[in-house]
């Protein structure tokens, strides 16, 4: 009888453990959980929006033991990434991380099938879903996203998107070009898209700033969008005109448009480039010294970068799965559109938005990362204030400087 008591005993602990395994603060279970992400339409060692999204999703799952897996569309379309989605649900698969506004048309198409499979989407934008939304009911979208209600085209109902403050890291990015002696600077935009806007706009504000804080009068921003994603012989043309009249360094933003602006850097001595997104100094110094390059080369080309406006897709990434998976709260994401910027005044590396703290070409006597840190304080109380009101012209943000908007290339 004894045996037997003991032996229900352990039976009853057994299962109080297995119910209580992995059990969250409010009641929820990481192991109801799988996470997939899916690639847009690059690979995950982009060093840009699918490397540092994995990375994320990457090390979530591996702090809290829930499975992770990654899925790479077989092309560049909605058609291809919905299929990609749809195979993770396949196999189990949960919860859908997906990076970049690409993911807008499957949303749009994937979702509502899926009622009860989280969709995570970073940085997708209320534009982004009505352009598929839209087309989806037989409509004409004018691309001003304020004129349509959101909620008759998409159904948004079982998925979060995060968006940044893009004008507060091209602004960063600005300042500090200004800061550390460029006076000759561009801003190279891929399309005119509301996020690439707001890069540019926060940019010209931040060289503004630098300018009128030193008592500048004779700094220059040439700006112009290349009309696409990536660089091309007509776009690298437009830079070597720019940095052999002496443009000193251009704020490449925009996809893969970074390469005209370094084809055309590496020809012009001391010419340099900032990166976007991520920090892009090794990508793009990997870019710079070519295919089968050694390391020593390539280190010797992370120089050409100055700076990167940077959004912070890892903290969001793996913050908003702690949140809606460990701690169960995805009722607080669902169904909205988030705008990520600044949440500490005195550690820049965790916000939203920032420059990096490693590869900056930070300069004692001239911009230091204390100044860094400085700035951003005041942009976090509101003592700096930068606009994102993208119906203005980029010049309209200059008080100081010149502003040659040279429109758009294609």
């Amino acid at each position: 009888m004894k045996k037997f008591l003991a032996l229900l005993l352990a039976l009853v602990m057994t299962l109080s453990l297995v119910a209580c395994g992995n059990k969250d603060d409010n009641g929820g279970k990481t192991g109801d959980y799988k996470v997939a992400m899916i690639t847009d339409y690059g690979d995950i060692t982009d060093q840009s929006f699918n490397q540092t999204t994995y990375e994320a999703c990457k090390a979530f799952a591996e702090k809290n033991k829930v499975p992770f897996e990654y899925f790479k569309p077989n092309g560049d379309n909605t058609a291809d990434r919905v299929a990609m989605i749809e195979n993770a649900i396949e196999k189990g698969y949960n919860v859908i991380v997906m990076p970049g506004y690409a993911f807008g048309g499957a949303i749009v198409e994937a979702a509502p099938q899926f009622p009860d499979v989280k969709f995570i989407a970073l940085d997708v934008a209320k534009g982004d879903l009505l352009e598929a939304g839209v087309a989806a009911k037989g409509e004409k979208y004018d691309y001003t996203p304020d004129n349509w209600d959101l909620s008759k085209y998409v159904d948004m109902s079982n998925v979060y998107c995060a968006i940044y403050s893009e004008e507060l890291c091209g602004y960063m990015a600005g300042y500090a070009a200004v800061k550390l002696g460029y006076k000759n600077l561009g801003f190279l935009g891929g399309m005119a898209v509301p996020a690439v806007v707001r890069y540019g706009y926060g940019f010209v504000q931040g060289v503004n700033a630098a300018a009128a804080d030193m008592s500048l009068t004779d700094v220059k921003v040439n700006y112009v969008y290349g009309g696409k994603f990536s660089g091309d012989a007509d776009i690298t043309a437009v830079m070597d005109t720019w940095y052999n009249n002496g443009t000193e360094v251009v704020f490449a933003c925009g996809g893969g448009i970074f390469t005209s602006a370094v084809d055309a850097a590496k020809k012009v001595n001391g010419a340099k480039v900032i990166g976007v997104d991520v920090d892009q100094a090794g990508v793009i110094a990997s870019y710079a010294a070519g295919e089968g390059a050694d390391q020593a080369t390539i280190d010797g080309y992370k120089a050409l970068t100055v700076t990167s406006a940077m959004k912070g897709l890892y903290p969001a990434t793996f913050d908003t799965l702690t949140d809606v998976i460990v701690n169960g709260k995805w009722d607080n994401y669902k169904g909205k559109i988030v705008t990520l910027g600044l949440v500490s005044a005195d550690d820049p590396t965790l916000n939203y938005v920032q420059i990096p703290m490693e590869s900056t070409q930070w300069k004692d006597g001239a911009f230091t990362k204390d100044d860094y840190k400085t700035m951003v304080k005041a942009m976090f109380d509101g003592t700096v204030k930068v606009s994102n009101d993208t119906s203005k012209a980029a010049k309209d943000f200059a008080t100081v400087i010149t502003v040659d908007d040279q429109g758009q290339i294609k």
